[in-house]
């Protein structure tokens, strides 16, 4: 008997060793980008994106991972529909010629057993550069209504956006431009 319980072990040791990473798809309705920024040094203006999409793979066991998030860059919500249309204008996210925001992970660095931030892309109006996602807050557990495991984070970042060929009136309204991001995902 000894030496079965011993094999079972072994095998789930063995198991585990080569356990496959774990795909995640985000829940529309628990994610949302968002962004803020100076306006005129008078306030710091806080706008979101309605739509964002994002597919995660996890391997907490190898401490690797990867995501790719979509934006679509015309559900900008400043609470003013106004601002909306001047956000989606030529001078900002030129929303007719680039109608989404994209961004894909090279890296996932870990602290310990829990993701700590994300290295990758972000392309903004056809422009691409290198940006870290510092995660804030990780959770997975099993979701007590979908029944299945899911996994939630908040990550920040800070761009330039002159540096994506979005600087109208920089400095004046504020240059550096902080992502926000909160998602909640579905293993697949």
């Amino acid at each position: 008997m000894k030496k079965i319980v011993a094999l079972l072990i072994a095998a789930g040791v063995s198991m585990t060793a080569f356990a496959a990473p774990d795909t995640f798809t985000s829940d529309d309705n628990h994610t949302f980008s968002s962004f803020s920024y100076s306006h005129f040094g008078y306030s710091t203006q806080q706008s979101r994106f309605n739509s964002t999409k994002a597919k995660i793979t996890l391997d907490r066991a190898a401490k690797t991972g990867s995501v790719e998030a979509t934006i679509d860059a015309k559900s900008v919500d400043t609470g003013s529909k106004l601002f909306d249309q001047h956000i989606q204008g030529e001078n900002f996210l030129d929303t007719a010629k680039f109608p989404t925001i994209s961004y894909k992970s090279t890296k996932v660095n870990f602290n310990g057993d829990v993701p700590a931030s994300v290295e990758g892309n972000l392309t903004v109006k056809g422009v691409t550069k290198p940006v870290t996602l510092t995660i804030t807050n990780f959770h997975c557990a099993d979701h007590p209504m979908a029944k299945k495991l899911a996994c939630g984070a908040n990550a920040t970042a800070k761009i330039k956006r002159t540096e994506f060929n979005a600087g109208a009136y920089a400095p004046n309204v504020g240059d550096e431009v902080t992502l926000s991001f909160a998602i909640e995902s579905l293993k697949d």
